[in-house]
């Protein structure tokens, strides 16, 4: 399997991820949207008990479950397949919240392109909504966890530039190709 062109597009909450990917997508590039956006929409609808908010550890195994699935799904996509965070993020949050070796027992080895992509902290478009209810101050402490996950597992982290969503694409195409 060549994971080698799964690229992973994280960092901190309501940095423009979400809108670089739909960028990407536009140009025909396969995406793959934010596990736990998805949960928290179907939790809404359902009953609740995965909320992030109500049962984070739930919500985390949740996220695990799903990335996990994206993983295998994105196989059937041909070229460069952009995800939304990953495993990766959901094993760290599994693993913080528990204290447990997530990331270890959870993710394979290179299960992603060697070049992740970190969104920075951009207080100037941070927002919080019914999906995303945590302060600009968790969501930096997330993304600090992320600074030092992905290098210790072997990845090498590229911080996005905070520039508009066109040029943001640019630059991840640009860095991939070199």
């Amino acid at each position: 399997m060549d994971t080698n062109r799964f690229v992973v597009i994280s960092g901190c909450s309501s940095g423009g991820k979400s809108t670089l990917l739909v960028e990407l997508g536009r140009r025909g590039y396969a995406t793959v949207e934010e596990p736990g956006r998805r949960i928290v929409k179907e939790e809404m609808l359902g009953t609740g008990l995965a909320l992030p908010w109500v049962d984070a550890i739930a919500f985390a195994r949740r996220a695990v479950a799903l990335s996990l699935a994206d993983h295998t799904t994105a196989r059937d996509e041909s070229g460069w397949v952009f995800f939304d965070r990953g495993l990766i993020d959901a094993a760290a949050a599994l693993q913080h919240l528990t204290g447990k070796p997530a990331l270890a027992t959870l993710v394979p080895a290179d299960c992603y392109h060697p070049r992740v992509f970190l969104a920075p902290p951009w207080p100037e478009i941070y927002v919080a909504d019914t999906e995303r209810r945590h302060g600009l101050g968790v969501a930096i402490a997330e993304y600090q966890r992320l600074l030092s996950v992905y290098p210790s597992l072997g990845y090498r982290v590229t911080i996005l530039p905070k520039t508009s969503a066109p040029e943001r694409a640019e630059f991840v195409l640009h860095s991939l190709a070199e």
